[in-house]
């Protein structure tokens, strides 16, 4: 194959239909090598702000050649050309993005190996799957390695947020030799400046009051201030912590899963759609006094049809009418814990790979890896939300 010096954007389809066409599926191997190098030096042109030997005032710097590189993938081990640039600093993220998460998944998978959770019979697929020597000391020294990075990430210095996003999800982890639902507690928020960022993460036995205290503590520990608003479920441990670590910070139940607690409240299973609808309706209300007489409208309503859910929804309504303090432009994002919902199923499915992950260390260096990927995608997007309506300071 031609090297990636000798390529342009059309060239590169004519090589990859080339390698096709001689090899097949086989040829997938170099087919990743090529897209890789291609992509790598497109980026670093993006990083220079000028393509190849193009004169433009924009220009910040000069290439300064390729670096060859192995990288240990899925499809065997990669011979790249990483572009250098003279004077700068860069590292080109197309080979850097997922690294983490993918050595994090093969970790899990030698530990488990170690542990006798697999069989001697699969030691040279566990071998290549890994691209490592499965025994405990290189494992051990490789698990090291990126957990020095994981930790910086999980305790770094934080700083204003505006709004706080709180949620967990579940993983299997042995635990003294049975198999738990551990809980995941992580965090995401929104800065003055109207980007999202990942605040931190752990690994509890539990959802209950004492972890999430813990939690929200290591945040503020680490400088977190200035929230306006906390967007989460109704989870009794989660409430309570909240109270205790952020008294007085307005809270604003996620009305998501508002309408799943109401349906629960239908006295026969042919109303749940009935109720479900008026949920919808009320929580889809432009404004504050239009929410409150539709719930007005449904305590009555329901008062003998369904009188659990009257009751009910008299009591907790309110607490996800928090949003119309804010901005109408902002909305739409708080009204929900969404954004972290489909995290959430990230997280899910890069772990279900493991199943159940052989100790809690394990299942913490992945779902970290993964969320410090999230994190870098956020960074590099346009901004999430228009922070000049509140008068804070506008992304640059």
């Amino acid at each position: 194959m031609s090297t990636i010096t000798d390529l342009t954007k059309d060239s590169v389809i004519e090589e990859i239909a080339k390698v096709l066409i001689e090899t097949g599926a086989d040829g997938l191997k170099p087919i990743v090598e090529l897209l890789l190098n291609a992509s790598m030096k497109v980026e670093r042109e993006h990083f220079l702000r000028a393509r190849s030997h193009e004169r433009s005032d924009h220009r910040i710097g000069h290439a300064n050649g390729y670096k060859p590189k192995r990288l240990k993938t899925r499809f065997g081990e990669l011979s790249l050309e990483v572009p250098q640039v003279r004077g700068l600093c860069f590292y080109p993220q197309t080979i850097e993005k997922g690294q983490r998460s993918e050595r994090a998944l093969k970790l899990a998978i030698a530990e488990m190996y170690l542990q006798g959770v697999s069989t001697r019979r699969v030691q040279n697929i566990t071998e290549k799957l890994c691209g490592l020597e499965v025994n405990a000391m290189q494992v051990s020294r490789v698990a090291k390695e990126l957990d020095e990075q994981l930790e910086h990430f999980r305790n770094r210095p934080l700083g204003e947020l505006i709004y706080l996003y709180l949620d967990a999800t579940y993983l299997k982890i042995r635990h003294n030799r049975t198999v738990i639902d551990a809980a995941v507690l992580w965090a995401y928020g929104i800065t003055p400046e109207g980007r999202r960022e990942i605040l931190g993460v752990s690994i509890s036995l539990s959802e209950a009051e004492e972890h999430w205290k813990e939690f929200l503590r290591s945040l503020q520990n680490r400088g977190l201030k200035g929230v306006k608003v906390i967007v989460s479920d109704d989870h009794s441990g989660l409430r309570n912590a909240r109270k205790t670590c952020y008294a007085g910070i307005p809270w604003q139940r996620c009305q998501f899963h508002l309408c799943q607690n109401a349906q629960s409240y239908a006295p026969k299973k042919s109303m749940k759609k009935e109720i479900s609808e008026t949920m919808k309706k009320m929580l889809g209300s432009p404004t504050y006094e239009e929410a409150e007489r539709l719930k007005a409208d449904a305590v009555e309503k329901y008062q003998v049809k369904a009188p659990e859910f009257a009751r009910w929804l008299e009591e907790n309504a309110e607490e996800s009418f928090t949003v119309y303090e804010f901005p109408i432009e902002h909305m739409v994002r708080l009204r929900t814990t969404n954004g972290i919902e489909r995290s959430n199923r990230e997280i899910k499915r890069r772990t279900k790979v493991v199943g159940v992950f052989p100790n809690k260390e394990s299942a913490l260096r992945l779902v970290t890896a993964r969320l410090m990927e999230i994190h870098e995608d956020w960074l590099t997007e346009r901004q999430y939300l228009d922070m000049s309506v509140l008068g804070l300071k506008k992304a640059g």
